[in-house]
């Protein structure tokens, strides 16, 4: 009897040795300075990762979400202190369910307000208009690049109703501000984490704070399953909804074999569950809200919990790249800005940002790094309402620090695959740099 487990096992690795499927995300393997890309950031997966999707593609019992994926959902829950997870396929997707759970959670109506930055990724601020609220927008502070605290109280009005935090590459803002003005007005915090995964304040994860925190797998990421995300929440009824917002806005809830269950785990899967229709209704037709299809595949669950096992080495590596080439920047270049983590942080770092004196600055060095195979991004979309997307939500010339981002600010990665050969060559690089 052939066991096919081993027979995928012993056929990805030697795939892995005959053709170095997965080198490519591997900066320090067989790196040649000005000839291997160092890729700002990428999966850090090895042969572990390709058995077990290989593995649950080809012997799972599920294509779509099933049991891997609720394995991992509960798994990563409890890796941060959660109850819930819900995965989803993206972490864009996660911050628009969400949303659209908490709204209906907390009872909030249309055109309520939700305070944000004006600085970001533009899918934690599209998900507030794509759920009928408003975002109201704060100017960021310089010196660590997350929105200006003492801005935040002058906005808030009797509609306001959460502030959404996304820390930026990670690095939070003062959390004890935050939770103070969430306390004083009443306000729910929530967390875009999909950028801080990992990261604590006063010893305590970031979401552990928040009433809910949406996660991003995507390749860039601190774990990646290929393309994912996670909502998790303490709040039992947020993470039903966040389900069912997930799958069609279908009332049950089951889940993998659940769904095998002659009468679900309700016990009443065939019931009269419509209240204007005198029969008997399979509770898997019943549509509770008005949903979407936002399921991952099996596999990304098999292969997130793989990636749940190396979190803490990853964000280890991380932590080491993102020091070491603020280090290297710090030395050879005094006019560059490297934000750091205040003191009751610890940083899960993403990227290693960069504030340059000048625009012209920044356009040379950037070119610089480019030309030389060293991967750059933006801090995301700068200000947001320059953008073409977003000028009608309001008018960016009132934002000063944040229109400043595009022309000073840039980021490097923080990867876990960085060694020191790596390391050497960005040295050699910025040493050289001539302005």
């Amino acid at each position: 009897m052939i066991n096919l487990h081993d027979e995928i096992e012993s056929l990805i690795q030697k795939i892995g040795e005959d053709y170095n499927v997965l080198a490519y995300v591997y900066n320090g393997k067989n790196f040649i300075e000005g000839e291997t890309p160092v890729y700002y950031s990428g999966p850090y997966w090895d042969n572990e990762e390709a058995i077990a999707g290989v593995d649950s593609l080809l012997t799972g019992k599920w294509i779509s979400a099933g049991e891997k994926v609720k394995e991992f959902e509960k798994s990563f829950a409890n890796k941060i202190n959660q109850l819930f997870g819900t995965m989803v396929n993206s972490g864009s997707s996660a911050n628009l369910i969400m949303i659209g759970a908490l709204k209906k959670y907390f009872q909030w109506e249309d055109n309520d307000e939700i305070i944000v930055s004006v600085v970001g990724f533009p899918t934690t601020i599209s998900v507030i208009i794509q759920n009928n609220l408003k975002p109201v927008f704060i100017d960021i502070e310089l010196e660590t690049l997350n929105f200006d605290l003492s801005l935040i109280e002058e906005k808030i009005t009797n509609k306001t109703r959460a502030i959404f935090v996304s820390p930026v590459l990670g690095n939070s803002p003062d959390f004890d501000r935050i939770l103070f003005l969430c306390e004083k007005y009443n306000l729910k915090l929530i967390l875009d984490s999909c950028d801080s995964l990992g990261s604590k304040w006063e010893d305590k994860y970031l979401v552990e704070y928040a009433v809910a925190s949406s996660h991003s797998f995507y390749p860039a990421h601190t774990i990646s399953t290929g393309e994912g995300g996670m909502i998790t929440t303490n709040i039992r009824e947020v993470s039903n909804l966040a389900k069912s917002l997930s799958s069609w806005g279908r009332g049950c809830v089951c889940s993998g074999v659940e769904n095998l269950l002659p009468n679900g785990i309700c016990n009443h899967r065939f019931d009269k569950w419509l209240e204007n229709y005198d029969g008997i209704v399979d509770h898997k037709y019943v549509f509770n809200n008005m949903g979407y299809n936002l399921k991952p595949l099996d596999l990304q669950g098999s292969i997130g919990l793989i990636q749940l096992s190396k979190l803490d080495e990853i964000i280890s590596k991380r932590n080491n790249s993102k020091n070491k080439i603020s280090a290297i920047f710090n030395k050879y270049l005094s006019n560059i800005y490297t934000p750091n983590q205040l003191q009751k942080s610890e940083t899960s770092w993403f990227g290693t940002p960069l504030l340059c004196e000048s625009k012209e600055q920044k356009q040379k060095l950037v070119s610089c790094l480019e030309k030389n195979k060293i991967q750059t991004r933006n801090y995301f979309a700068g200000n947001i309402l320059i953008h073409p997307g977003y000028s009608h939500l309001g008018n960016f010339s009132q934002y000063p620090n944040a229109n400043q981002v595009l022309d000073r600010v840039f980021f490097l990665g923080a990867s876990p695959h960085y060694d020191d050969k790596v390391f050497n060559y960005i040295e050699k690089i910025v040493s050289e740099f001539v302005e």
